[in-house]
């Protein structure tokens, strides 16, 4: 009688546990079928649930989740990238004015990537060499990439011209399937494999989650860091890069305010703002259901002042919920 008891404590105390913890687990999953499920009964006579407009949402978001999966692995390490943002517009517009200089579709994508690694590659530097905060230096980097962005075509864009280009960096259509959802599950299935099943992920997750305890484990800390500053820098261009193919043209401004829309993904979709944990697809889902927000909202006829004051409560009330106890 006295060791069933013991059993049926035991059995109660865990499915609350669980419970518990599932639930929070999977909250970006509820929240995002909460929003689809709001739209459905407010907006979906309006084109919603149209397979056009749900690929404008993948179309408008795939750079977010691009970006989204590197900051993964930057949060997940214990740091913080805010210039990555900026560096889209930087190896958009490089890898636009290589290929006006007449070196093609592979001298500019080339171009565009060295960018987005250079940048990365001197965050990392002045974080792990110099031991500058990463919040500190990737500020700085934000503004200084954002004159230099400016500076280099006076603020006016640079035409693309390159038709495959355009065509494999944002605008073509495979069928009927947008090549930026294709690019989209690429990033999805390479940042999900890398972060869980490669020695790096786990590196990046113990850097993050105890850097003592990881040095005394044998990981170079300090190499993991520079690693994830370079993805960040690597992804960054990318994302340019498709914004540059799906205008057609480079600009200055893009990717103005995409470093706080991809930290929200981020910690929407589980990942630890503390370091030690993370989770792609729950950054993909994030990423999602921010992007389908700005759609629906855009649908209602809502001011832009407006639809910034719902998305900013909305992610504010998700994060505070979705938020993990400490106790």
């Amino acid at each position: 009688m006295q060791s069933r008891d013991i059993k049926n404590v035991k059995l109660g105390s865990y499915s609350r546990l669980s419970f518990h913890f599932h639930w929070r687990d999977y909250f970006v999953y509820i929240a995002f079928a909460i929003v689809l499920l709001f739209f459905a009964f407010t907006i979906a006579d309006d084109g919603f649930f149209l397979p056009s407009n749900l690929f404008n949402i993948v179309r408008a978001t795939t750079m977010i989740s691009i970006m989204a999966v590197a900051m993964t692995f930057v949060i997940s390490a214990g740091e913080l990238d805010l210039s990555i943002g900026s560096t889209t517009a930087f190896a958009a517009l490089i890898s636009a004015m290589v290929m006006d200089a007449g070196y093609g579709m592979i001298g500019g994508a080339i171009a565009g990537l060295l960018a987005g690694l250079l940048v990365g590659a001197t965050n990392g530097i002045f974080v792990t060499k110099v031991g500058i905060p990463s919040f500190l230096v990737t500020l700085g980097m934000m503004q200084l990439l954002r004159g230099v962005d400016m500076w280099l075509t006076d603020t006016n864009p640079v035409v693309i011209k390159n038709a495959n280009f355009n065509f494999w960096f944002g605008s073509g259509n495979l069928g009927s399937v947008p090549v930026l959802l294709l690019w989209s599950l690429a990033f999805l299935a390479v940042g999900h494999y890398v972060l869980k099943h490669t020695p790096f992920g786990r590196e990046v997750l113990a850097t993050g989650g105890n850097r003592i305890a990881a040095e005394y484990s044998g990981v170079n800390t300090k190499r993991t860091k520079f690693y994830v500053f370079l993805l960040s820098g690597g992804a960054a261009a990318i994302a340019g890069m498709l914004y540059a193919g799906m205008m057609q043209s480079a600009r200055y401004s893009f990717g103005q305010g995409d470093e706080l829309s991809a930290i929200a993904a981020v910690i929407l979709g589980g990942t630890s703002l503390f370091g030690g944990a993370g989770t792609i697809v729950g950054t993909m889902i994030g990423s999602l259901l921010i992007g389908t927000i700005n759609n629906g909202l855009i649908i209602m006829g809502l001011s832009i002042s407006q639809q910034m004051i719902v998305s900013g409560a909305i992610i504010i009330l998700a994060v505070a919920f979705g938020k993990k106890p400490t106790s």
